[in-house]
Parts: C-alpha cells; sequence; structure tokens
C-alpha cells in the first residue's frame, strides 16, 4: 500500500513535471500542485488508454505505456486548465 502511494507520487511528480516543460508559457504551480496535476493525468491517460485500446493495467503498474498515456492525461490537463484560467482571465471577471 505505502509502495503503491509513493509509486504514485513519483509517477504524478515526472507526468507533471514533463507536461509543464512541453507547453508553453509559464504555469505557476508548486512542487504540490505539479504531483497533483500528474496524478489526475494519469487517471485522464488511463481512462483514454482503456476506452479506446480496452486494455487494462493488469501487467503491473510502471510499464512505458502508462508513463506516456500519464504525460498526455497531464498534458490534456495542463491544456485546459490554462484555457479555463485565460478565459476567465481575459473578460475581467476579477479585475
Amino acid at each position: 500500500m505505502l509502495g503503491t502511494i509513493v509509486g504514485l507520487i513519483v509517477i504524478g511528480l515526472v507526468a507533471g513535471a514533463i507536461a509543464r516543460l512541453i507547453v508553453p508559457g509559464r504555469q505557476h504551480m508548486s512542487i504540490i500542485a505539479t504531483i497533483g496535476l500528474g496524478i489526475v493525468g494519469s487517471f485522464v491517460g488511463g481512462f483514454l488508454g482503456y476506452a479506446l485500446f480496452h486494455k487494462d493495467s493488469q501487467d503491473g503498474f510502471v510499464q512505458p505505456s502508462g508513463w506516456i498515456g500519464s504525460i498526455i492525461g497531464a498534458l490534456i490537463v495542463l491544456l485546459i486548465v490554462q484555457a479555463y484560467e485565460n478565459r476567465h482571465h481575459h473578460r475581467g471577471v476579477f479585475h
């Protein structure tokens, strides 16, 4: 159980950091937010992988396809968050 939690944190940190490096612009996120981004991205990537290919993670937790799916999921989540922030920032709602 503890190994799963630590693994999820590590995967979240790596996937979130890579997504932040790929997406242009500066993201004002803490390390905790980056880990959260990667963890949510892992779930999004896993869901999309299952929906598209009908495969599950029965072969283990750490697989190259899992890492790629986590990064793609984190990219999707980060782009959605940025679009949401840009939409509300440019409307002048907070100014």
